[in-house]
């Protein structure tokens, strides 16, 4: 690939908005400079003129972000109702959340948020006396922007380490604590990086990162991950590198983990975010290395349990919708490989607890659990509190009884108590919540996509609504990396039920609701089958009289971003509103940021071969933004912190969309900054967030009140 730079200029023309009070604003959009920038691929000349804004420690893009900010946030103030929203969010926002308690060390550990906390409190409790602090992550900085971003404990639960994020970065500390008198107890470590952090014994954990990159720390690409081992009381300079140090070990993800036994250490190392390597270690014999037991990156597989060398290990490979098989220690490959619990025609997510297995199947994305014996026997099915989607269903060995937790689009989630013997269950906590889910109902139906495959999605609405075509809609999708979208209760989502919205979720393919073949089906040059789905939704969403392309938004966040992105640009007829979030809408140079490379397995790369090229480019959001043509009113997010998918991708789609778009929509980025990915966002930001994506979204179908005033009485507008 041939690369050839020349700069022009880097001033930027700065010019403010003029808010009015008309539905459709006047706008004066910055001038953004241009580079002059080509990129070669297999004889085929791109431009790519927002080049420098890849650049996010320029003092220039620093500059572009505030003016856009400027033009961003003068447009927003000149909503009238977008205050009474934040209110709204903010009242409703204001209540106790629980978490599902777990136990360590013989104490009953769990989340709780009082309410408008930034980042929720961890807290724990003996068998007597009121609960503790243990943790408060909003004293981890002033603005509230630090969060807790992991957890372990040792096994007899004396000694904790934890991770923190700051500003929503990728990149952790690790701080090690004693959780007795909760005294930290030596050197934080410092650049680690997409790891988990487990312990042996007493002595120390693995943990793994990558080499800190030349360059921005945001936005360098990192892909030679490595497993260390820290021992306690030793500098993190002399860690222990226990895998991927060298070229033959070479991958960009891998994560290390001791089984509760603390018997074997279990490694997984994968380039792609499908597909990995798995090997294991006997800890019980020193001289011991590494023994693989899958060695190609083929499928999926982690080891979930094991009985002494008993081996469950839980994989796609040979059965696209999982199953768990045993095998022992000794001789674990795959031809050794005996079903445990079989596949079924449903996706598989187990789970194990008080000596039993919990198998969790989706059906059509909604939850069905069965329990098991460690022979392989079926106790029961669990009759779950409605339908919807459980999670939980864990916990250790010699546990009798452990929480799980039940939700879906209209009820909040509640926890419960599971006695794992006798079956049976009761409610643990549920939210006092301003919002009554009887109000409201969720409904699935089916509808055929372009080339005829069958699509479930979720609607869920105001119990009476009138099908006449006026309905103000979300539509929100993914659709890709193996992700299933489950039915689960959003505090935000709820206010925009309240005024009388439709909240739509398909569940396109390139997710995980159906298996790998499901997700196999939106990948690579089969990704336009993810959009055809989407497209597909939103017209069976209008044929059916639920809405109009005048009230209908589509939204999606990092791969449904791309989602987002795409649909606009093939099909801008069909909304009103598009907001894609922190998106990857450069899809020619994904993969040359961070860790975006092994995003390969979904998207394919511009570089591997002349097709895929082509096919990327014949969809990439960025590159097919078509001069003069009338865009739907655009709201594009993203972080100034976000170094997952970096915020270049927003920013150089949200400045071609302004040089390009023709038409009264505005077209306009909305930068947080000293925020990430979306992890840890302070709950204030969230509010706030959400305050100006549903005033921007009523706003633009053409309200000049909000269509349920009566929601807000309390508020003064």
């Amino acid at each position: 690939m041939k690369h050839t730079t020349a700069i022009l200029c880097l001033g930027l023309l700065l010019t403010a908005c003029q808010n009015q009070t008309e539905t459709n604003m006047a706008i004066n959009y910055p001038e953004t400079a241009k580079v002059d920038t080509v990129d070669t691929y297999f004889g085929t000349e791109v431009a790519d003129p927002y080049r420098w804004l890849e650049d996010d420690r320029s003092p220039e893009t620093e500059d572009w972000v505030r003016g856009q900010n400027a033009i961003t946030f003068g447009y927003l103030d000149g909503i009238p109702y977008r205050e009474a929203l934040r209110q709204r969010l903010e009242k409703l926002w204001n209540y106790e959340k629980l978490g599902t308690p777990f136990k360590e060390g013989g104490k009953t550990y769990f989340y709780k948020n009082d309410g408008l906390q930034d980042q929720y409190v961890l807290y724990r409790q003996g068998e007597t006396g009121d609960p503790e602090v243990f943790l408060d992550p909003n004293t981890f900085s002033e603005d509230g922007t630090t969060s807790l971003a992991g957890l372990s404990f040792t096994e007899d639960g004396s000694r904790v380490a934890y991770s923190i994020s700051e500003g929503g970065s990728d990149w952790r500390k690790v701080i090690v604590m004693d959780a007795a008198s909760r005294e930290i107890i030596e050197d934080t470590l410092v650049d680690v990086k997409f790891s988990g952090v487990s312990w042996r014994g007493n002595e120390g954990f693995y943990y793994s990162s990558y080499d800190k990159p030349e360059g921005s720390e945001l936005s360098a690409k990192t892909d030679q991950h490595k497993v260390y081992f820290h021992r306690l009381g030793q500098p993190q300079a002399g860690d222990q590198l226990i895998f991927g140090g060298t070229p033959e070990q070479k991958h960009r993800y891998i994560g290390a983990s001791v089984n509760e036994d603390q018997r074997y250490l279990i490694l997984s190392a994968a380039n792609t975010t499908s597909g990995n390597k798995l090997f294991i270690q006997d800890l019980q014999d020193p001289g011991s290395g590494l023994k693989t037991i899958v060695g190609d990156e083929e499928s999926d597989s982690y080891v979930i349990e094991n009985s002494g060398s008993k081996l469950y290990i839980v994989t796609d490979r040979d059965a696209p919708n999982k199953r768990i098989v045993t095998v022992d220690a000794s001789d674990p490959g795959p031809e050794n490989w005996v079903d445990f619990i079989p596949e079924t025609e449903n996706v598989l997510s187990p789970n194990t607890g008080g000596g039993y297995f919990f198998a969790e199947y989706m059906v059509d994305a909604i939850s069905k659990v069965l329990q098991y014996d460690y022979q392989g026997n079926l106790v029961r099915e669990v009759p779950l509190p409605g339908v919807g989607s459980a999670s939980g269903f864990g916990g250790k060995k010699e546990e009798k009884e452990f929480y799980f937790y039940f939700t879906n689009y209209n009820t909040p989630g509640s926890s419960y108590k599971y006695h794992v013997e006798t079956g049976e269950y009761e409610l643990y906590w549920k939210p006092d919540i301003d919002f009554n889910p009887d109000d409201y109902v969720s409904n699935q139906e089916f509808y055929e996509s372009a080339d005829g495959t069958r699509i479930p999605m979720i609607i869920t609405h105001k119990k009476g609504l009138e099908k006449n075509g006026d309905n103000p809609t979300i539509l929100y999708g993914y659709g890709g990396f193996n992700v299933s979208l489950t039915p689960g209760f959003s505090t935000s989502n709820a206010v925009w039920l309240e005024q009388g919205g439709i909240y739509a979720v398909p569940n396109i393919r390139g997710g995980g609701e159906y298996g790998k073949k499901w997700h196999d089906a939106g990948t690579k040059t089969s990704k336009q089958n993810v959009f055809d789905d989407f497209i597909a939704a939103a017209e069976y969403l209008i044929a059916e009289g639920y809405t109009s392309a005048g009230k209908l938004a589509i939204r999606g966040g990092s791969n449904g971003g791309l989602l987002v992105g795409a649909v606009m640009t093939q099909r801008p007829d069909l909304m009103q509103v598009a907001l894609p979030a922190v998106g990857v809408l450069d899809m020619l140079r994904y993969h040359t940021f961070t860790a975006g490379a092994g995003w390969s397995y979904d998207y394919g790369t511009s570089e591997e071969s002349e097709e895929m090229f082509e096919y990327l480019k014949g969809y990439s959001p960025l590159h097919n933004i078509r001069e003069g043509v009338a865009y739907p009113a655009t709201l594009v997010t993203t972080a100034d912190h976000d170094d997952r998918v970096v915020p270049a991708h927003s920013f150089k789609f949200a400045a071609t969309l302004q040089e390009k778009h023709a038409g009264e929509n505005p077209v306009l980025i909305r930068i947080e900054t000293n925020a990430g990915h979306g992890a840890g966002t302070p709950i204030s930001k969230t509010i706030e967030q959400y305050a100006d994506i549903f005033g921007f979204t009523f706003y633009n179908m053409g309200y000049e009140e909000l269509p349920n005033q009566a929601a807000l009485k309390d508020f003064k507008e």
